[in-house]
């Protein structure tokens, strides 16, 4: 190998190391709107993202579980984050959207206001979950600092814990 390619492929592979650690201090997430507030989670915990459709309520669960519905063949939990966040319960128009989560064998969706976008935050942007929470109890993983905003991240594994 000629000495001018092997200069050429370890400039190559210098950048490819860097973008790699510099993608390593990116959070990729999902942003979406309940109430007034942005949330986000990571964009890997998600599995789909649909139009809302019908689904069979389910006696004797709390009030943020509004029924299950059948996705491909699975029987899945719909849980509404307005209700489970304590917000008061809002008719579902054309920007309500189902977010299909799971993290390792736990799946539901869950009901969003609106859904946002695709948001790449830097690991040094995300502040630890606000003292004011319950330490490992909260749903809340941390808060992310863009530019005008601070977006709530939520943990996907509290969001999926059945307690019900």
């Amino acid at each position: 190998m000629s000495d001018k390619l092997k200069e050429i492929m370890s400039k190559q592979n210098k950048k490819h190391d860097e973008k790699v650690g510099h993608s390593d201090d990116v959070v990729q997430l999902v942003g979406f709107i309940i109430g007034d507030e942005e949330y986000a989670v990571p964009i890997l915990a998600i599995q789909e993202i649909i139009k809302p459709f019908p689904w069979t309520r389910v006696p004797q669960v709390p009030k943020y579980v509004v029924g299950v519905f059948n996705m491909r063949g699975a029987v899945i939990p719909l849980i509404d984050l307005r209700l489970k966040f304590g917000l008061s319960p809002k008719k579902h128009g054309e920007e309500t959207r189902f977010i299909v989560m799971r993290h390792g064998d736990d799946v539901a969706g869950f009901v969003i206001d609106r859904l946002t976008m695709a948001l790449r935050i830097k690991k040094s942007d995300i502040g630890p979950a606000p003292d004011t929470t319950n330490g490992d109890e909260t749903a809340i993983d941390g808060v992310g600092k863009q530019a005008d905003r601070i977006i709530t991240i939520l943990k996907v594994n509290r969001l999926l814990q059945r307690d019900f």
